[in-house]
């Protein structure tokens, strides 16, 4: 994966959070609860394995394949999708990033339309998906003239009336006064013992009859060492006490 993120002149970028784990943890529920769907049917236990490197390998499918069929590599190309055009970051005037992915004929007609471009439909660089894929740097960069010369919020608003697939890149500060986000209730808040209401993701995805709830934002060090050791480890307060005392173990006060 890292092998294929980033600039195509540039070394493999990476992810700014730990896209593998959070890949390798959704995998194990996954296999958690179709292991305990099995067991249901079959009486059967059996042994869930999700590692970090399968897991990320599967994200990988379309390239295994042109690897093992035609030698390709697959390489870095930024924020294009090689050969399917237009597609692909655009700078706006007001220095925003808008990503327009208009690829598909019927909506590559709404995107010219919306720019005062129809002509570009019947163009033979442009007239198919296969001539837009081979002639992709120059018809993005004839959009990115169009978008360069208009501010992000004008352009958010007239594509999406001409029903043209586009969005900002959100950034945290997008995101926590965005409209949509609220309405979704998407960043929960939860009640913490020092520092108030603190904003979480809400969880995902919701479940109509069982929605997920979070009960805590994260404990304290040491908060449930004490119930821990006593109920489940079967210790006795003399023996606790020890351990605090000679250092081999913490116990933060109750929340």
């Amino acid at each position: 994966m890292r092998h294929i993120t980033g600039d195509p002149d540039r070394p493999p970028a990476r992810v700014a959070v730990s896209l593998t784990d959070y890949i390798t943890g959704l995998y194990a529920a996954f296999g958690i609860s179709m292991a305990l769907i099995h067991r249901d049917r079959t009486g059967e236990g059996q042994v869930v394995d999700a590692n970090l490197m399968e897991s990320a390998f599967s994200f990988m499918e379309p390239h295994i394949s042109a690897f093992d069929q035609l030698g390709y590599v697959a390489n870095r190309s930024g924020s294009r999708l090689p050969g399917v055009a237009p597609n692909g970051l655009f700078k706006t005037r007001d220095g925003r990033d808008l990503q327009i992915a208009a690829s598909g004929t019927p909506v590559f007609r709404r995107l010219c339309r919306v720019m005062g471009r129809e002509e570009w439909v019947t163009d033979s660089r442009f007239a198919t998906g296969r001539a837009r894929g081979q002639n992709q740097e120059v018809l993005e960069q004839m959009v990115q003239d169009w978008v360069g010369r208009h501010d992000l919020l004008f352009l958010e608003a007239e594509l999406a009336a001409a029903d043209v697939p586009a969005t900002r890149i959100f950034t945290m500060a997008d995101v926590f006064r965005d409209p949509h986000y609220a309405a979704r209730e998407t960043v929960a808040r939860v009640a913490h013992p020092a520092l108030g209401l603190l904003a979480m993701a809400a969880p995902a995805p919701r479940l109509s009859q069982s929605p997920g709830e979070i009960r805590w934002p994260g404990r304290a060090i040491g908060a449930d060492t004490r119930e821990i050791l006593m109920q489940k480890a079967g210790y006795d307060e003399e023996q606790v006490r020890s351990l605090i005392a000679d250092g081999t173990i913490s116990v933060a006060a109750p929340d």
